[in-house]
């Protein structure tokens, strides 16, 4: 996309806590923050992450002009000298991140920050905006084509998008995670995802008859006619004037009828007897595309009721990703420079699940023999793991239920994307994106990818990192006089 001033497209309290650590000059402390999240939408088995190249593309160009110092100097609550900093800053950080498309899943850093705090800090709101839409959006889109069983999937929800960033971007997500094309033709136009559509139930209505619509859009389109069948009667005249505008215009001509279109009523019933009707006609390659308000639940219900579908057309319960509304994406604190050491640190809940993983961290994931996928494992930053040592993987949260298994296959997945400000990290296309998520999710177990109550796909702890992660709990619990 063209790129637009989103400087200060952050949350104030950014700006309060950045001023605060120049004033009391601990803005150039190192610390390590953790982008992660603590449950998969829709009670789902894994997700989809999304969002990497907006967030590099944010940080590439993040600067401060004189009138955005103007306007934060206006509040007059901001030390002249951080709007000094501010004025000639430049990131210097190191930013770790898995790629775009991995499968991921609760409580592991997908992104990773690490530098000077007041950096850190000031980039939190864009790192997880763009990590909770796309990935929410991207998750969404791939538990709707797993749902399709190979059958096209064309997004359809530009109009019913949070706004027009939220239809754009979230076009790109759905494309990663293997949507066909999109409706949206900015999306097509900047990210050359194909661009889709046919015809809306107003054109046929703006004709004397049905089949005049029909016929005039079949002269404009002889090559690729999709025809919406449903305006009026749908078995009664819109099947039958699309048989006829495929035996009086198109086949006259050479051509066949594309494919014909249902936005309404029993789509199942709809779709098997215009099955029957295209095929006496002789019409087999005319495909069947069904829309309205579609999502993962329904597309299954719909092959499972045995209905004759070739395609689905999915908006609004894609594109807002309408069941589950947020991602729940979190940047949390995971380690700070004290005394010129990088401390480990960490949050403790009453709630097991928000009580953080301390340390700069590595994520690894584990595969069997077959490439399918075992565990990931956190671990300390340096450590490494030797796939021709055996290696136990126990539950963190029951650690007395471990395994030991050997003969495994072992992946890295934070990469660096920035060492010391500059981008080390060559962007991929987004058509070689959507390759690799598509690679990445055919080494998930069906039982992790199942709709319905999935198995729990299992992130571990090294024994290393559990150790420092219980010592720091203790500690906090247990608190010495000082």
């Amino acid at each position: 996309m063209n790129t637009r001033k989103l400087n200060l497209l952050m949350d104030f309290y950014e700006l309060t806590m950045a001023n605060g650590y120049f004033k009391d000059g601990r803005h150039e402390d190192i610390a390590v923050f953790d982008v992660f999240f603590r449950s998969i939408p829709d009670h789902g088995g894994y997700a989809i992450f999304a969002g990497l190249e907006q967030i590099i593309d944010y940080i590439e160009h993040l600067s401060f002009d004189s009138k955005e110092i103007d306007y934060l100097r206006s509040m007059d609550i901001f030390e002249e000298g951080f709007l000094e900093y501010l004025k000639n800053f430049r990131f210097s950080s190191d930013l770790y991140a898995m790629k775009e498309g991995t499968p991921i899943f609760p409580k592991e850093p997908v992104i990773v920050c690490k530098g000077p705090i007041i950096e850190c800090q000031l980039i939190e709101t864009m790192l997880l905006l763009s990590f909770n839409h796309q990935s929410l959006i991207a998750t969404k889109a791939a538990r709707i084509v797993k749902a399709a069983q190979g059958r096209p999937i064309l997004e359809f929800g530009a109009r019913r998008a949070h706004g027009y960033d939220a239809s754009i971007y979230g076009a790109r997500a759905a494309y990663i995670s293997g949507v066909y094309g999109t409706s949206n033709t900015y999306a097509g136009y900047i990210y050359d995802i194909p661009a889709l559509g046919t015809m809306a139930h107003s054109y046929v209505q703006s004709y004397p008859s049905e089949f005049e619509a029909f016929r005039a859009y079949a002269m404009t389109y002889p090559d690729q006619a999709v025809l919406l069948v449903d305006t009026y009667q749908t078995l009664e005249s819109g099947v039958p004037n699309a048989i006829r505008t495929h035996k009086e215009i198109l086949e006259p001509l050479g051509y066949r009828l594309k494919g014909i279109r249902l936005d309404s009523g029993d789509l199942t019933y709809l779709s098997k007897c215009a099955r029957k009707m295209l095929d006496e006609a002789g019409m087999t390659d005319t495909t069947i595309t069904v829309s309205s308000s579609l999502d993962e639940y329904l597309i299954k219900e719909l092959l499972h009721q045995g209905a004759k579908i070739d395609s689905f057309g999915v908006g609004e319960r894609l594109v807002t990703a309408r069941s589950e509304a947020v991602f729940g994406g979190v940047f949390k604190l995971a380690a700070i420079e004290m005394n010129g050491v990088l401390t480990p640190t960490i949050k403790i809940s009453d709630n097991v699940d928000k009580t953080t993983v301390p340390a700069f961290k590595q994520v690894y994931r584990f595969y069997n023999e077959h490439c399918m996928m075992i565990a990931d494992v956190l671990t300390l930053s340096d450590e490494t793991i030797d796939p021709e040592q055996p290696y136990r993987l126990f539950d963190p949260h029951f650690p007395w239920k471990s395994k030991t298994i050997a003969g495994f296959q072992v992946e890295p997945l934070l990469q660096p994307i920035f060492k010391g400000g500059k981008r080390v990290y060559d962007l991929p296309s987004l058509e070689e994106i959507r390759a690799y998520s598509t690679k990445q999710k055919s080494y998930l177990w069906d039982e992790v990818t199942r709709l319905e109550n999935p198995h729990r796909y299992y992130v571990d702890l090294s024994q290393k990192l559990w150790d420092i992660q219980q010592e720091l709990i203790s500690s906090h619990k247990n608190p010495k006089s000082t």
